[in-house]
């Protein structure tokens, strides 16, 4: 599992269980709060007609007839009225009165208790105290959603309480209002979880974006590309990628020279033993022509050795960049007949003819180091000038595909073996040439996949079904590499 699935699982289910939580203690809250917003008016509505009832005491007698009338028409009276999302059409308020016994004389649901003995109920009790009065009693003691709240005032004459008046509302009053305020607590809840969860998916992809560019960065240099470093700041990221190029460095810095002593060693030893044989054999007595000739071959392999250096030396200071330098605007094509001329004393030798083909209505161009390239086209020049056999020609074509531009070498000659397909671009590695038997120094197409990788391009060998060998130079028309 990837870092950032990680990260965004954690995230999720973190954030989750807090929103999970949250939603559960604000929705668990909200029934007190209602309820205690419901006592407030409660205790509001029952102060009223408390006072409205000590105008009809007399004598330390309550009198409620006006109070019943004004019950009767209420209840009698057809309303709608909406709040918010709740209709209500009828009273749900219960209004019982006792006297200073605690026996009920008066109750607006049709006389229903009149006359029962209340004065062993919290709200009665408390309020003839002179105490808050209050009480919350199942109707169904074997549910408490019946649950209905009581709350009292006092019905006092001179200054002395002569009876109780107690409010009555079912608890469930409140459950419509309760259940569209869930509605809305939970859509808020799902809404904000989304919302989060898509920041900690941002999140986790932007803490794991330079761990990914990174991993490109290490692909990369796995399949031999040449790409510069990706910029990673100054965070602790950015310190690992700084680390792991030097790291690369002193790797490819190791690995490098071992490589070259090693192959250099090789490829040294048969010209090195012509010559000691040769100069082994000139201490001799011998006849002058014959003498001619050994010295002709030391010159040759003396010269071989030179040649082999040299194109080392180039090649090395190549593989050691990570980036181009002088980037120019070039014209293809006049790239490679400037190749094609520098080659025409060869070409004449052999009778070769060099075809260029191109669409001379659109000029291809494109970015990069003019002098890298030109030693590229040369290299495959020279190749397909090595294996091609004499009178024949080389056809040389310019075409662009979606954003690179591909320069195809072909001959005519003998083609690649399958087995060396897969080698032919690595260092040292050399066929044999078919007029001479003799082997090249094994660095031309290595220089060339070098060019082509340091511009983010590739280079590749075909062999087409018509024979011969077809070299491809693929480049961008834009350079990926660029040294600061």
């Amino acid at each position: 599992m990837k870092i950032r699935t990680r990260l965004f699982i954690a995230f999720l289910i973190l954030v989750g269980l807090g929103f999970y939580k949250l939603v559960d203690w604000i929705i668990d809250d909200l029934r007190p709060r209602y309820l205690e917003t419901m006592e407030e008016s409660m205790i509001d509505a029952a102060t009223i007609l408390s006072s409205f009832v000590e105008q009809e005491v007399k004598a330390g007698k309550i009198g409620v007839g006006n109070l019943r009338a004004a019950f009767d028409a209420g209840q009698r009276k057809r309303f709608s009225a909406k709040i918010y999302q709740v209709t209500k059409t009828r009273l749900n308020m219960r209004v019982y009165v006792t006297d200073s016994e605690g026996i009920v004389i008066f109750d607006s649901e049709n006389g229903r208790d009149e006359g029962r003995d209340y004065s062993r109920w919290n709200d009665v009790i408390r309020t003839m105290r002179g105490e808050y009065g209050a009480r919350t009693t199942p109707s169904n003691p074997d549910d408490f959603t019946t649950s209905v709240l009581y709350v009292s005032s006092p019905v006092k004459a001179d200054d002395r309480i002569v009876g109780v008046l107690t409010v009555c509302k079912p608890a469930d009053s409140v459950t419509l209002f309760l259940q569209a305020a869930k509605r809305k607590i939970a859509f808020a809840g799902i809404v904000a979880a989304l919302a989060v969860a898509i920041l900690g998916m941002i999140v986790s992809s932007w803490i794991t974006w330079p761990i990914q560019k990174l991993t490109a960065h290490a692909r990369a240099i796995r399949d031999g590309r040449r790409i510069p470093a990706p910029k990673l700041g100054r965070s602790e990221i950015g310190e690992l990628g700084n680390a792991f190029e030097e790291m690369r460095d002193a790797l490819e810095g190791k690995q490098y020279v071992e490589n070259y002593v090693q192959t250099l060693t090789h490829e040294m030893k048969s010209p090195v033993s012509a010559i000691r044989g040769a100069a082994e054999l000139l201490e001799e007595e011998m006849p002058a022509e014959q003498r001619r000739q050994f010295l002709d071959n030391i010159r040759a392999e003396s010269g071989r050795i030179q040649d082999l250096v040299d194109r080392l030396l180039e090649l090395s200071a190549l593989e050691k960049r990570k980036g181009l330098r002088d980037i120019e605007e070039i014209d293809v094509a006049a790239l490679i007949r400037e190749a094609v001329e520098s080659l025409n004393p060869v070409l004449s030798a052999k009778r070769l003819t060099v075809k260029v083909r191109h669409d001379h209505s659109d000029p291809k161009m494109i970015e990069g180091e003019r002098f890298l390239i030109r030693q590229a086209v040369a290299n495959l020049l020279q190749n397909a000038v090595d294996f091609s056999p004499a009178g024949s020609e080389i056809d040389v074509s310019i075409e662009q595909r979606d954003e690179r531009i591909e320069i195809a070498v072909s001959d005519s000659g003998p083609g690649v073996p399958g087995y060396a397909l897969g080698k032919v671009f690595e260092r040292f590695y050399s066929l044999r040439r078919p007029d001479t038997g003799k082997k090249g120094s094994g660095l031309g197409l290595t220089f060339v996949r070098e060019v082509a990788s340091l511009h983010g391009g590739e280079a590749r060998l075909e062999n087409p079904p018509d024979g011969g060998v077809k070299a491809i130079l693929a480049l961008p028309l834009v350079p990926a590499g660029r040294m600061s």
